[in-house]
């Protein structure tokens, strides 16, 4: 149950620092960080698909209503969603029996650096693909993709080293 109230607590939390705050954060006047994608990276695998696939879709349908954006984070979140499975399984190699007490915290900085990286990038394109939506500016998408993912990367990852719980 503790877990359940962590990932709620994660999940609602993600949503409002998205909705309220990083929403309004606009680096060059455009890029934001889109940091709600982290629940999805974090989410154990212990879970059976539709339910994480219904929450991938939820966690992007909030963030469009706080952006009123039309249902384009939920798609990308949902995408993002449905493959991280495949990308779990070809980083980090474990047996299925493994993949039960599967947690990003006790792996190595290399693996979970591709991890998280391959699907912020997957995220951050078609999420700006739906926005213009039109490969006539691809060059953009590919910068605006770029630049976004980096900005997600190094707030990823300054979070998860400030609210790492100690080991020992």
């Amino acid at each position: 149950m503790n877990k359940t109230l962590y990932f709620i607590f994660l999940f609602i939390s993600l949503v409002l620092l998205q909705g309220l705050i990083l929403n309004n954060v606009l680096l060059f006047g455009h890029l934001n960080p889109y940091l709600y994608i982290s629940f999805i990276f974090v989410f154990p695998l212990s879970q059976k698909r539709i339910p994480v696939l219904t929450l991938g879709f939820l966690l992007g349908l909030c963030v469009d209503f706080f952006a009123n954006s039309g249902g384009i984070h939920a798609c990308a979140t949902l995408f993002i969603t449905f493959i991280r499975l495949f990308f779990i399984k070809a980083i980090f190699k474990k047996t299925p029996s493994e993949y039960l007490l599967f947690d990003l915290k006790l792996e190595t900085f290399d693996k979970v650096f591709n991890y998280v990286a391959i699907l912020t990038i997957i995220h951050h394109f078609i999420l700006f693909y739906l926005i213009n939506f039109s490969f006539n500016n691809f060059y953009n998408i590919l910068i605006d993709t770029l630049l976004t993912s980096i900005f997600t990367l190094v707030l990823f990852f300054i979070g998860s080293f400030i609210f790492r719980k100690k080991l020992s």
